[in-house]
């Protein structure tokens, strides 16, 4: 139960500062600010939610893991129902917030954040080019969690390398859709607001998911044959990122 909580928690805390960031700040908040938002959030959860439950935060990592066979079926079906909870209390959170304004806030008419491509885009771009561009973005990120999660990777860089992915993949998407990259990101505020951006949620469940599914793909192809080294010599373990947490903090700490 403790790891269903810790990922429900993750999430809320991932979504309340990003989200959070680009609603809250309105006129005065940019692409790079809210790319930062995500990306230092999620690097600081995997140092301390990592050790709980690998910090996944996002039903495309969890699927990627899962197709990488890191983790089981029930195991996934829970940390995603965790995870979509955490999303939506964190949109409720941060529409209770913008509406305390003294304008008050509309999330039906403001859009609450949601995702969105069409008319409903930062630039203007089609479905198609937010369906291609989130497929790349949570690739990457995905592909980045696997490989950086790994036993023949760096000890103690999961984090940071987690981390950067993320905030790069909003950096690249905001201008197209607003950056899902994450399904439960996308599925709070589109569930609040409604209308047209329930209406193109679909993009942002498939599109992330599909990109998981192809992470998984590369990622054995690019993952070492048997062994890498003698200490290395032993089957990936279900949640790695969890033991590369733990590692981390031990070195944090400076305890041997």
């Amino acid at each position: 139960m403790r790891r269903y909580f810790a990922e429900g928690l993750g999430t809320f805390a991932l979504i309340l500062a990003g989200l959070g960031t680009a609603v809250l700040g309105g006129t005065g908040v940019g692409v790079l600010e809210v790319a930062l938002a995500f990306g230092l959030t999620l690097l600081a959860l995997v140092y301390t939610i990592g050790p709980i439950s690998g910090c996944h935060v996002n039903p495309a990592v969890t699927v990627g893991l899962l197709a990488s066979r890191r983790i089981g079926p029930r195991l996934a079906v829970g940390y995603i129902i965790a995870q979509c909870l955490g999303a939506v209390l964190a949109a409720a959170v941060v529409w209770f917030i913008a509406d305390t304004n003294a304008v008050g806030y509309s999330a039906s008419a403001q859009g609450l954040g949601a995702n969105g491509f069409g008319v409903h885009s930062p630039g203007g771009f089609g479905w198609a080019g937010a369906f291609v561009i989130e497929i790349i973005v949570t690739a990457l990120l995905v592909l980045t969690v696997l490989v950086a999660t790994d036993l023949w990777a760096p000890l103690g860089v999961a984090g940071l390398a987690i981390g950067v992915a993320l905030g790069v993949a909003n950096l690249v998407a905001i201008p197209v859709d607003g950056a899902s990259v994450n399904p439960a990101r996308s599925i709070g505020p589109a569930l609040l607001s409604g209308g047209w951006a329930l209406s193109q949620l679909w993009l942002f469940i498939v599109a992330p998911l599909i990109g998981a599914l192809l992470a998984a793909g590369v990622h054995a192809v690019l993952r070492p044959r048997g062994p890498v080294s003698p200490k290395l010599a032993t089957p990936l373990p279900d949640e790695s990122l969890q033991k590369i947490a733990r590692e981390t903090a031990r070195l944090i700490g400076g305890r041997s």
